[in-house]
């Protein structure tokens, strides 16, 4: 497993990384959970990433009782902070920072985390209010860094222009082969400023698998049907989208690889990319992925990419 420093921490994180947002906050069940948990340790994972709102907490505690059984210093933990906790308890204000990495940190069951991240932007909120409150998260020892997800560009910026606060290191997009509005502003953005990004979404859900096929009913046993976890997906389930998909399969063969590998090492050969965030419900997709790590794919491939998805592509 490929191994890249965060942005300008000290951070180094494994270039797959295991998230839990649709599938250990409860589309998955806890034996499922620990076995794909497992599973990523085996295969080099050691890269963490959660938030708070996953489940209402379900996802925060199921770890924190999973990764108990691990050393502390074998892997990095990342959680977030924004969305709503309760009638009252969502944002980015000072008092919502403190209350949720308290509570975050609670049901994790440790003392800190590595990165600690905004899941969206707070318009809500003066910038110079939830910057500092970050930075007092940070003074406090209870996250090493911060991050973002989401951020519009010019408030990105903003925080970075202002002073004696501590500086966002990591950037987490949606990011694929079919979600390119990364390159555009933010990945410039990142690169000039010593922020990596962390991928959600690289294989569109599933999509960018090939397991939905045009004109076909999903399979049952698929996230698209399942009510708990299917709720995103569905603006990607169109034939042209699927057609697409489709007409990679035959380069992926030629790579000598899946059409999951084929995503994520599409997503691992921008440089500034340090960790894509796959979500498994089942131990073998977990080594599938893990094995698109250090896949190099030729300029012919990159083309042939292109020339398959990149007209459905939304840039």
């Amino acid at each position: 497993m490929d191994h890249q420093r965060l942005g300008d921490s000290d951070i180094e994180v494994s270039a797959i990384s295991l998230g839990s947002w649709l599938t250990y906050s409860g589309g998955v069940g806890r034996e499922q959970t620990e076995a794909c948990t497992r599973a990523a340790f085996d295969a080099g994972i050691t890269f963490f990433d959660t938030a708070n709102v996953y489940g209402r907490g379900a996802a925060e505690s199921a770890w924190g009782e999973i990764l108990a059984g691990y050393p502390r210093d074998s892997f990095t933990l990342a959680t977030k902070v924004y969305f709503p906790m309760g009638g009252r308890d969502r944002g980015l204000s000072r008092a919502q920072i403190h209350k949720q990495i308290d509570a975050s940190l609670e049901r994790l069951q440790v003392d800190y985390v590595d990165l600690y991240q905004c899941h969206r932007y707070d318009d809500d909120t003066p910038l110079e209010e939830t910057m500092q409150a970050l930075t007092e998260v940070v003074e406090a020892g209870k996250a090493r860094y911060i991050g973002f997800s989401e951020w519009p560009p010019d408030r990105i910026q903003a925080a970075l222009d202002m002073p004696g606060v501590a500086k966002f290191v990591s950037s987490q997009p949606q990011y694929s082969m079919l979600w390119r509005g990364p390159e555009a502003e933010v990945i410039p953005l990142s690169e000039t400023n010593g922020i990596s990004q962390i991928v959600w979404s690289p294989l569109a859900q599933g999509v960018l698998t090939g397991k939905y096929r045009p004109g076909e009913q999903p399979p049952a046993d698929s996230r698209a049907t399942s009510r708990s976890m299917n709720r995103f997906i569905k603006d990607w389930l169109t034939d042209e989208i699927l057609e697409a998909v489709q007409r990679l399969r035959p380069i992926a063969d030629d790579a000598g690889l899946t059409l999951s590998q084929l995503a994520l090492a599409w997503i691992l050969r921008q440089p500034n990319v340090a960790s894509a965030i796959i979500g498994a419900t089942r131990p073998e997709q977990v080594k599938e992925n893990a094995a698109a790590a250090g896949v190099q794919l030729s300029d012919d491939t990159l083309a042939a990419i292109d020339d398959a998805v990149g007209a459905v592509a939304v840039r």
